[in-house]
């Protein structure tokens, strides 16, 4: 399948999570995804085949110099061929981007041997959208951009944005707009061979009553844009409750192929991603929650859409291998041991789920603070031990339901107000990735 000019063969879409998909976290994903394609190539016949433990790609200097150097080695990329799927950048805020604040410019960090590099943004002022789309471009940073219209966070919602935005149709006409075209002229610019292709994640709307999926994709088709991405529930949902699959196959009707439509939401495992693409016939899947502390679900993916029936079955030598891994590759992006292994503490819990491990050996590994404390406390583990069956099914924090926190009087009407505009000037002060 294509979309707009990007060729993808797998269509499994890692989808951006704050603080969870930053370059080293996209990287194994996408070796694991690449690692699939290539045994299903070889047309291994043995179902549930062990995982193998992936070596790091050269020291950590080196891969410290070419992080050093990222437009050369960008440079020396196709950009329109991603054979393992989209590896999705965690969620970047347009103004902090084209004010070059180090913090955004760190998250927003290619992971270098991904062939199609993705960005997702957020944003709520249209001049300042296009201006970050034509800044990620002319830095050579991005093959493709996701505009993010899905982030349910009261932080973002309550002051426009996220999956509040779309309630107001000429707000997000505005930005859709702008995006696509600053992508074009940005692409013409810098003479690259291919337009970098924009798409936008939607939710259903902000509530039963207030759904807004189908005239933003409407709008966002008649901008331009090169696919949708339907996480289905509303934003008063949150992640809670079973996601509205139906919503999906309305939206795969109403599209009418003029762009693919990728699904989201409770997709865990390759028989969910199948049973989606059956039930609504959707073009491809995103995978959020399902990929925490599970970076080899895209080997299964990749493997089941390559038609392999094999499955990723890791034993807890090859997890630990894995966080090690991760860890390293975290020393590398973060340029601070003690930060790099802080900021794994969470995928080590996520990484751990189903097996057997003492409490007490889970609350040292919740306060590592150096790989060689991490490996050691990991070498302390029954590392003899089979992939679980408790590690398999639904991730991530659920929760239920909460109220929708948009701004006072938003929805009284679609568009906006003069001094909605005004508010939505300072909107994206104080939101970070997420």
């Amino acid at each position: 399948m294509h979309i707009g000019p990007v060729e993808l063969d797998v269509p499994v879409v890692l989808s951006p999570m704050a603080g969870v998909t930053n370059a080293p976290f996209r990287q194994l994903c996408r070796e694991f995804a690449q690692q699939a394609v290539c045994d299903s190539g070889a047309q291994l016949q043995d179902c549930g085949v062990p995982l193998r433990a992936l070596p790091i790609e050269g020291c950590p200097e080196a891969l410290a110099a070419q992080r050093a150097e990222p437009r050369r080695t960008a440079a020396r990329r196709v950009g329109n061929h991603a054979q393992a799927g989209l590896f999705v950048c965690e969620m970047i805020t347009t103004r902090a981007l084209i004010e070059e604040k180090p913090s955004t410019l760190q998250m927003v960090q290619p992971d270098l041997g991904d062939p199609v590099r993705s960005v997702q943004l957020y944003g709520v002022q249209p001049a300042v959208t296009a201006a970050a789309v034509r800044k990620l471009i002319e830095l050579d940073l991005a093959d493709h951009i996701d505009l993010n219209f899905g982030c349910p966070v009261p932080k973002v919602t309550r002051k426009g944005g996220g999956s509040a935005l779309p309630w107001k149709t000429d707000l997000f006409r505005a930005i859709v707009s702008s995006a696509v075209h600053a992508a074009q002229c940005a692409s013409e610019a810098v003479e690259r061979a291919h337009t970098v292709p924009v798409t936008a994640k939607l939710r259903i709307g902000i509530d039963g009553a207030h759904q807004t999926f189908r005239e933003a994709a409407e709008i966002a088709i008649e901008a331009g844009v090169a696919a949708l991405t339907l996480h289905a529930r509303t934003l008063e949902e949150h992640y809670s409750g079973h996601a509205h699959w139906e919503r999906v196959a309305e939206l795969v009707q109403l599209v009418g192929g003029a762009v693919p439509v990728f699904g989201n939401g409770d997709v865990f495992e390759v028989a969910d991603a199948e049973r989606m693409v059956r039930e609504t016939g959707c073009d491809g899947v995103a995978i959020g929650r399902g990929a925490q502390g599970r970076p080899w679900i895209f080997y299964d993916m990749a493997a089941a859409y390559s038609g392999s029936p094999l499955r990723a079955q890791p034993t807890l030598a090859q997890v630990a291998a894995t966080i090690m891994r991760h860890a390293e590759l975290m020393v590398v992006h973060w340029g601070d041991e003690f930060k790099a292994v802080r900021d794994m503490r969470k995928h080590i819990g996520w990484y751990l789920r189903g097996f057997s491990v003492g409490g007490e050996l889970r609350s040292k590994l919740a306060v590592a603070s150096s790989l060689v404390e991490l490996r050691t406390l990991l070498n302390e583990l029954d590392l003899s031990q089979p992939y679980p069956q408790a590690a398999h099914g639904a991730r991530g924090r659920a929760g239920g339901a909460k109220r929708a926190h948009v701004p006072e009087h938003w929805l009284d009407s679609r568009t906006l107000s003069a001094s909605e505009r005004e508010m939505i000037q300072h909107a994206e002060i104080g939101v970070s990735g997420g």
